[in-house]
């Protein structure tokens, strides 16, 4: 018994000592790993704590924060100008965008100012850029002799046809140019792009000069057949040809086809990009100083739409501008619009833009709209209610010319 008692006593002294050897392990590896928190700690202090500075330390950061200068406020239009800019283009019955920029202030007022909305003509102006960006390079003259043929042709509004005979037309780029931006030739505007290197030429001009939401569509006689349903057919340019085969067509096709470009213009443009790319016009940022008066004197030109933004102009104010006009479906009229630059008697000069994507309402009732936004700029102008303004106020009215619209056939629609 003594000796089993003396073997148990043994096993329990044994469990003892071993629970005490594995507590005291416990203990010295704790030990050892809060002397290694402590240490990696240590380090990551002396990571993050700066260094001693000496004397003058710190004194260039605090010159360039001296030096920071914030960015300009951006300039704020007139409260009444775009307060009654915004209101004419929301009681316009149809879908219309709005832009006016002061081209010394900076300031823009717009109504859906940044949508995009289809240009029609208005996209000879980015032709007539590239054209007298090659003559600025040396590529073109205005003086190149062009020999124009039946199968130049284009389609609606081309005045130039009437001189096609069998054997051509002698012309030459600079009266080619005339044509399209004056007359909104659409056959000399066809051809011009042509001789420039075609529509993707001119859309790498308009990209190269970053001008924002603008595009280019194509040729118009590509261009306009599609909006229609059609495709091209040189038939189209003689005649009636064309309103043949568009009447032909079933509604339900040609209307889709009409609802798909203004769902998505290939040749859209947002009122605010245009303006700022005419006040770029303006200041000589496009073009060389010679070809940016050749063609500001060209718009300012221009015999189409004087019931339009020239419908409100008053006595010492001028317009150099482009208009456009889209096909007709039914009531539903397309892509009515101008844009120009309006310049007061003392040489202030605001651009302007209204695009007209769809409406049925009568052509009166659109150029009343056109009207009344330039009949606004001219108020602000003159330190007048913008919102008080109407056809007879206290500024003389300028007439349009006589016979300015040119409307050489009946059956094309004004460009």
């Amino acid at each position: 018994m003594i000796r089993g008692d003396s073997t148990i006593l043994e096993l329990q002294a044994a469990r003892l000592a071993a629970r005490h050897a594995r507590a005291i392990a416990r203990r010295r590896l704790a030990l050892t790993l809060t002397s290694a928190s402590l240490a990696l700690i240590a380090l990551g202090a002396a990571a993050l704590t700066p260094a001693p500075t000496l004397r003058g330390a710190g004194e260039l950061p605090v010159a360039q924060w001296a030096s920071l200068r914030l960015p300009a406020p951006v300039p704020q239009a007139p409260a009444p100008l775009a307060n009654q800019i915004a209101a004419l283009g929301a009681a316009f019955d149809g879908r219309a965008g709005i832009a006016v920029r002061d081209l010394e202030g900076g300031w823009t007022a717009a109504h859906d100012g940044e949508a995009l909305y289809p240009q029609q003509s208005v996209s000879k102006l980015w032709v007539a850029v590239s054209v007298l960006d090659a003559v600025d390079r040396g590529v073109l003259s205005l003086d190149d002799p062009v020999l124009v043929r039946r199968e130049d042709l284009s389609i609606f509004h081309q005045p130039i046809r009437d001189h096609v005979g069998r054997n051509g037309y002698a012309t030459t780029v600079g009266e080619l140019l005339a044509s399209a931006t004056t007359r909104s030739d659409n056959a000399a505007n066809d051809i011009l792009m042509r001789l420039v290197g075609g529509p993707d030429h001119v859309r790498s001009v308009i990209s190269a000069r970053e001008l924002g939401a603008i595009s280019l569509a194509d040729e118009e006689r590509y261009f306009q057949t599609a909006i229609a349903g059609l495709d091209w057919r040189p038939e189209f340019s003689f005649g009636r040809n064309f309103w043949r085969a568009r009447a032909a067509m079933p509604q339900e096709t040609r209307r889709a086809a009409l609802e798909a470009y203004l769902a998505s213009p290939p040749d859209g443009a947002s009122p605010a990009a245009m303006v700022e790319a005419l006040d770029r016009l303006a200041a000589g940022e496009l073009l060389s100083a010679d070809s940016t008066a050749l063609l500001l004197d060209l718009l300012a030109q221009s015999r189409t739409g004087p019931e339009r933004l020239a419908g409100g102009l008053v006595e010492g104010w001028t317009l150099a501008h482009k208009t456009g006009t889209g096909q007709v479906l039914g009531p539903r009229a397309t892509g009515y619009n101008d844009v120009g630059l309006l310049t007061a008697p003392d040489g202030r000069t605001y651009a302007v833009a209204v695009f007209i994507a769809e409406t049925t309402r009568p052509v009166p009732e659109r150029q009343a709209l056109m009207q009344a936004v330039t009949r606004a700029v001219i108020a602000q102008h003159h330190g007048l209610d913008p919102a008080a303004v109407t056809e007879d106020f206290n500024l003389l009215p300028l007439a349009a010319q006589e016979n300015a619209d040119l409307r050489l056939r009946g059956d094309f629609p004004a460009p």
